[in-house]
């Protein structure tokens, strides 16, 4: 193959996966594991995530496998969160104690946990792609973390963190620019309130109603495991109300 040809194989797999994700992983579980990984690799998260997702959980281990660590890590990290912790359990133990050391101990814990929460439950609903920021940043951090995602990917709201990782509020992105870019986050964000992981998710729907952008995922600990966003919550109830004939 010469190289003219070799640069068209990311764009040629990037439209293949965007017009037929099934088809895609399909197609790329039926190849040898090294083959996938040459068309997977060169490729942003998105389109590795939307091929992943539907694909065997144990072909996808193994392509996650033969990644760079950081890149494997950031595209688990991107997954719905039934399929990550379906790949995460089918690593092996030395494996998944080396991803362990590249991912954020929240996702370690939802993924550890995933298993345990129901199917209508907060935690088995919730998106674990979010942005969170520590009291003491710079709304001038968020601005400029903002300006590196596509505007498809601007969240509604972003999660304020304490220290220690707890959570302390929120501050809607529209609000930015309400404020001196050099004020701390700490001092201007809003109250939120979260739901813990096994809450169904029809009791979780109140906080949208009631004008929350999103609505937290915690555990025991307090410590944020995810989001909810209205989307989802809406979607989920309506499912709810027609299995149990309310409407």
């Amino acid at each position: 193959m010469n190289g003219s040809n070799a640069n068209l194989l990311p764009w040629v797999t990037e439209k293949f996966i965007s017009a037929a994700p099934r088809a895609a992983a399909q197609a790329l579980a039926a190849l040898a594991t090294h083959e996938a990984v040459l068309l997977l690799k060169p490729l942003k998260a998105e389109y590795m995530v939307a091929c992943l997702e539907p694909m065997d959980c144990e072909k996808a281990a193994a392509i996650l496998r033969r990644l760079p660590s950081r890149q494997a890590a950031h595209v688990l990290s991107r997954l719905d969160l039934r399929q990550a912790a379906r790949i995460f359990g089918a690593f092996s133990v030395p494996q998944r104690e080396k991803m362990k050391t590249l991912l954020p101990l929240a996702l370690q814990r939802a993924l550890e946990k995933s298993a345990q929460w129901p199917q209508d439950s907060a935690g088995a609903a919730m998106t674990t792609d979010f942005l969170t920021f520590k009291t003491e940043a710079k709304l001038q951090d968020i601005v400029e973390k903002l300006k590196t995602l596509p505007r498809k990917k601007l969240p509604s709201a972003c999660l304020i963190l304490s220290r220690e990782g707890q959570l302390k509020g929120m501050i809607r992105t529209a609000e930015l620019s309400f404020y001196a870019l050099s004020s701390t986050v700490g001092s201007v964000m809003s109250p939120v309130q979260s739901v813990p992981a096994q809450t169904p998710l029809c009791q979780a729907a109140p906080l949208v109603q009631q004008g929350q952008p999103l609505v937290p995922v915690t555990d025991e600990t307090g410590l944020v495991l995810g989001v909810l966003k209205p989307e989802q919550l809406a979607a989920a109830c309506v499912q709810q109300k027609k299995r149990f004939g309310w409407f």
